[in-house]
């Protein structure tokens, strides 16, 4: 059995004019919808958390009624929704339909437009005579604890007449156990309510419009805590709505075939889904912001301009196909050369480096990889009542799509700038847990624990001091994420409630960090490498970062140790970790002609840290566009695959020209890839951007937290820009 809600609505008599872009065909002559801002793999339609986590596919140029809703992992979830107009039925959402029997009362609506920013995901499909858009808002509300620790999702379908006459119109929505269990097989419970009473029969006539109905559907027989393919074996879904204007209100539970068709042919349920529900003016601030802080943000960080002639606004990206460019100039007037025959992408005429994709906008590249970034971030993540202080919130993430673990320390790490931007404090209710184990005496090892389970939402710990080995990685982490929280939020207690531990972790850098030897990284997919070179740059900015905690504490002693350390350290570095052409650093030491993104200099910029010189940043800078590909810089040298977070700590490391190349061809990669999930952090810069081959599949992770790196330093007002006499140079500002 599968629990279904139907509801109907009036009609509206409204005109609009028509879009050109309704009539775009792919090269199956099927109706492609305008993508806007860019055609991402995947949009997010109710992302709230690890388990509730929606989302449609744009494969194939697909949209609402063409691929339907799926889990983040890719499983099928039941969510239809169909207009009937006149007495001819179209599906707007979902596949459902297929499974009816052919009647000339039903077809698919045709795709018009999809759009999207942070918070809401919006669909608009012409269903003959109307246009209904079905707009999907999942708040997020970093600085709102209450809000957050809901995790509800809003969905709003509203239409309007395209002929200027009016029409007889009935709205109808359904969902289906699958959102509760992947199991079809399993029983399960689903009542109605009218606000708090049980509903059994048909809908009250008196209902005011505002009248709460809600499904509450869940297992019989749940396993709490449990997990079956990423799905929860625990919880309930409710699935809410009220009458709204409707003239007629029903509702119904059974098998989806029979209420669909019953739908179809007596038009006896119906939907309408109230626009004003509350939260929403609250939440669009946050977009608002969003909007506001990256335009300020490239107000005094713009990419370098090659002529002096007036940039020209760049067009929009090219939709559902490859765009086809030729050897010309930029906006900036950097003329460029590019062979699609070679993976390379845009080069300077030489041929030597590659430039930013060069007819689109950095800022509007960076907006449409946060916009999907924001969603998916909080969504890696739930929040729980500490068992020993509920005025004191945990927050607990799951690695999504990699291995499950919960509070993994170096997932939460690449996470960082999106807290320091959006709210530090629920970065450290993050941090909260990790510490309690630890200092709780309930990890034996002398470094920093890599989770704190193996498996969400169970945060069994690792008392045999047996989880994934990375010290120097999890011990830097730990440390530099403590100081971040302190820099961000000005909490002094809680650098010293921690010192001890942080100083423990600081010794196991002192012994290991330099020479790191055979040591897995956060990169761990990569495999093992000795002596890596970004490994151990993280154990000596981690260093310099407990020599500031010590100074805020006043142990000056400790603070002159660490610092020097950190200095003689870095020295060393340089000789084993610089190729002898001093144009790159290596991936591993006296590795010659080997080089990989040095992403863990970022935090010396984020925490305004002074170990490393601008002339690392500078010569990395300068780097990074000799080896670009089409999609973006590879993350080493022995593959052609990246991280798209580690990019952008990369690209927040660079001067502009090489950020804006590395900003736009996220965007660009966005637009053009071949994955179908949610945004993958882990994809091919060659062939058709798609997920690297023989590996793990990484999928709606919350490391995208990652892609906020310039958002960040502008918080912090460490943003920078290339002074005016043309050297290299930082600049502080001051962030709203």
């Amino acid at each position: 059995m599968i629990c279904l809600l139907s509801i109907a609505f009036a009609f509206v008599t409204k005109t609009s004019a028509q879009d050109p872009f309704s009539t775009a065909k792919d090269t199956n002559n099927h109706s492609v919808p305008f993508y806007s801002p860019v055609r991402a793999p995947a949009l997010p339609l109710a992302v709230r958390s690890p388990y509730t986590s929606a989302w449609v596919s744009t494969v194939n140029n697909g949209t609402l009624n063409s691929n339907g809703a799926i889990f983040w992992n890719g499983d099928s979830l039941g969510w239809e929704g169909i207009i009937t107009i006149d007495g001819m039925s179209y599906e707007y959402f979902g596949t459902g339909m297929s499974g009816l029997p052919l009647m000339k009362e039903i077809t698919k609506a045709v795709p018009h437009s999809v759009s999207y920013d942070s918070e809401y995901t919006n669909f608009s499909l012409d269903a003959g005579p109307i246009r209904v858009t079905a707009r999907f808002f999942s708040p997020v509300l970093p600085k709102d604890l209450c809000k957050t620790s809901v995790p509800l999702s809003y969905f709003e379908a509203s239409f309007e007449s395209m002929d200027g006459a009016p029409h007889d119109v009935q709205l109808y929505s359904d969902v289906n156990g699958r959102w509760v269990t992947n199991e079809g097989h399993k029983p399960l419970n689903w009542n109605l309510y009218r606000s708090s009473t049980p509903v059994n029969g048909a809908g009250n006539s008196t209902d005011s419009s505002d009248t709460v109905y809600n499904w509450l559907v869940k297992e019989q027989n749940p396993f709490p805590f449990g997990e079956n393919n990423d799905h929860p074996q625990w919880g309930n879904l409710s699935y809410a709505t009220s009458p709204g204007t409707a003239k007629k209100f029903t509702f119904q539970s059974g098998h989806s075939t029979e209420i669909r068709y019953r739908f179809v042919t007596e038009r006896s349920l119906n939907n309408s889904v109230d626009p004003q529900f509350r939260g929403q003016a609250e939440a669009a601030r946050w977009d608002a912001q969003l909007r506001a802080d990256i335009a300020s943000y490239y107000t005094v960080n713009a990419a370098m301009i090659y002529s002096n002639s007036t940039p020209q606004p760049p067009p929009p990206y090219a939709n559902a196909s490859q765009a086809v460019y030729t050897n010309g100039t930029d906006q900036f007037g950097q003329p460029y050369i590019f062979d699609p025959t070679t993976a390379y992408g845009f080069l300077t005429p030489d041929g030597v480096r590659g430039i930013a994709v060069p007819d689109v906008s950095e800022a509007n590249s960076y907006y449409a990889i946060l916009a999907l970034s924001s969603r998916q971030t909080m969504g890696g993540y739930a929040m729980a009542v500490s068992p020993t202080n509920s005025s004191q919130p945990l927050v607990f993430q799951k690695e999504i799509s990699s291995n499950g673990n919960i509070n993994t320390v170096d997932v939460i790490f690449p996470a960082m700038p999106f807290f320091m931007y959006a709210n530090p404090e629920l970065f450290r209710m993050v941090l909260d847990p990790i510490f309690e184990i630890q200092e709780g005496g309930f990890y034996p090892n002398g470094y920093s624990i890599h989770d704190l389970g193996s498996r969400f939402p169970n945060a069994t710990g690792h008392v045999e001091g047996n989880d994934e080995p990375m010290p120097v990685e999890e011990s830097g982490n730990m440390i530099l994420m403590a100081y971040a929280y302190y820099k961000f939020s000005g909490n002094k207690e809680y650098m010293v409630k921690h010192y001890p531990i942080l100083k423990q972790f600081a010794q196991y850098l002192i012994d290991f960090s330099l020479i790191p030897e055979h040591q897995l990284s956060t990169d761990d997919f990569a495999g093992q490498l000795t002596n890596q070179t970004n490994l151990a740059i993280k154990g000596i900015v981690a260093l310099d970062a407990i020599s500031k905690v010590a100074e805020v504490l006043s142990q000056a002693d400790d603070a002159s140790r660490y610092l020097d350390i950190s200095t003689k350290y870095f020295e060393a570095w340089t000789h084993f970790a610089i190729d002898p052409s001093s144009n790159h650093t290596l991936l591993s030491y006296q590795h010659r002609a080997s080089w990989g993104l040095l992403y863990n200099i970022y935090p010396s910029l984020l925490l305004n840290l002074t170990v490393i010189p601008q002339s690392i940043f500078k010569m990395q800078s300068e780097w990074y566009p000799k080896v670009s590909q089409i999609y973006g810089v590879p993350l080493d040298s022995r593959h052609h695959y990246t991280k798209s977070d580690w990019q952008l700590w990369a690209a927040a490391s660079s001067l502009p020209s090489t950020r804006r190349l590395f900003v736009n061809a996220i965007a660009y990669w966005l637009n053009h890839t071949s994955t179908d999930r949610a945004f993958t952090d882990w994809y091919e810069t060659v062939g058709t951007g798609g997920y690297p081959e023989g590996g793990s599949t990484f999928i709606a992770r919350p490391v995208a937290g990652g892609h906020f790196s310039l958002l960040a330093l502008w918080k912090a007002g460490m943003d920078k820009a290339l002074m005016g006499n043309g050297t290299w140079g930082w600049k502080q500002s001051t962030a709203a």
